[in-house]
């Protein structure tokens, strides 16, 4: 593919402020937001950033690769554009773009049941090779729908979410009164009347909808009725008898994510998923809660032999990612960043913000002279 890079946004941090300025209050605040004061959202990325790498600089060296096997399939980076919901209400269309440049970029996209393009359309954009994350239905019949149609299109693996048994204090949204379209509040409409980009960006793409669940929405719902049916609709508590049920009706690979304990880690294996990520939505569902990077170390060497170990959250550029896989994750997942860089540059934002954070990640190798991905523990300071 030809490389898509802006030389006047080279980093993730250049890209939020672009991105900041061009979207109004409430989609930046969405897109920035953790819960109650932000805690854990924070300590994700600084105690990512705490991890140490030892290079190793005499010796013979040929070169590094970024190339990395995951579920039978050989990806060109070992991260992977995280599941995200409502992205169309941050940047028109941004669902899509995120998962043509992932598949222009040979890397997995997840698309969430909450996603803003559906199963159908991101399968045809990826050719099948994306993967789905389902958000898990109050109703048998329901979930075997959503599974059903991942399955007809081909996607190799299914995410089941275990990090959102209830929804989660958000005071920014709250005040935001954020919902799809957002509600017409003075304070959202001036918002909107500043960033015309956006608002005429929106106009022409049309108000977001959640593509994949629009077929099972009643017709002529207001925002009160949708919300109170999604509320309905959707049961995130996950146990083993849901998971089992997954696990009986589908073929493909199966991960669970949002694991940071050795309990839940001891139950996916015994409930025969090939993958769990260790996740904490993040850190936009418990400020109370650990780092995902905390138990890295641990979960991996522990299971790594018999299940794949794998991480997000906290994650923002190439660095970051070393210091995940240095600490044991097999493959790594960025959302935020993404985002950015989509909001920032449109529709090259996508292209823009891998190319960037596969360049980053390879400059990283290089400077420790670490050839393979599997090979990045060896250079962990305990």
């Amino acid at each position: 593919m030809n490389e898509v890079f802006n030389s006047e946004y080279p980093s993730i941090d250049h890209l939020r402020e672009k991105a900041r300025k061009r979207m109004p209050g409430f989609a930046f605040d969405y897109l920035e937001g953790g819960c109650n004061s932000d805690n854990n959202l924070r300590r994700n990325t600084r105690e990512i950033r705490d991890v140490l790498l030892r290079p190793y600089y005499i010796g013979h060296y040929p070169g590094s690769s970024l190339k990395t096997e995951l579920f039978g399939l050989t990806y060109d980076a070992p991260f992977g554009v995280a599941p995200i919901g409502l992205q169309g209400l941050m940047w028109p269309k941004s669902c899509e773009i995120l998962a043509a440049a992932a598949h222009a970029h040979n890397i997995p996209f997840i698309l969430s049941t909450v996603g803003t393009a559906s199963i159908e359309t991101v399968a045809e954009l990826t050719e099948g090779r994306a993967w789905f994350q389902l958000y898990h239905p109050a109703e048998d019949n329901l979930r075997d729908k959503l599974l059903d149609r991942a399955a007809d299109v081909g996607m190799p693996v299914l995410v089941i979410l275990a990090d959102t048994p209830t929804f989660a204090y958000r005071p920014k949204e709250i005040r935001n009164g954020l919902s799809i379209p957002p509600q017409m509040n003075l304070r959202n409409v001036i918002q909107m009347m500043t960033h015309p980009t956006w608002s005429f960006s929106q106009l022409f793409a049309g108000a977001p909808q959640f593509k994949t669940m629009n077929q099972y929405i009643p017709k002529g719902l207001n925002l009160k009725h949708l919300a109170q049916f999604m509320n309905k609709t959707f049961s995130g508590r996950l146990n083993e008898d849901k998971i089992k049920a997954i696990r009986d009706r589908w073929k493909g690979k199966l991960v669970v994510k949002g694991i940071v304990t050795e309990e839940d880690a001891e139950k996916c294996i015994a409930l025969g998923a090939d993958g769990f990520i260790s996740s904490n939505h993040g850190g936009r569902q418990l400020d109370a809660g650990q780092s995902t990077i905390k138990p890295m170390t641990h979960l991996a060497k522990k299971y790594g032999d018999k299940i794949t170990v794998m991480l997000d959250s906290g994650l923002r550029e190439g660095p970051d990612v070393a210091c995940a896989l240095a600490s044991g994750a097999k493959f790594t997942f960025l959302g935020r960043s993404f985002m950015y860089g989509a909001c920032a540059l449109g529709k090259d934002g996508g292209l823009h913000t891998i190319g960037m954070i596969k360049r980053q990640l390879q400059q990283v190798m290089e400077q420790l002279s670490c050839q393979r991905v599997e090979d990045f523990p060896k250079h962990l300071i305990e």
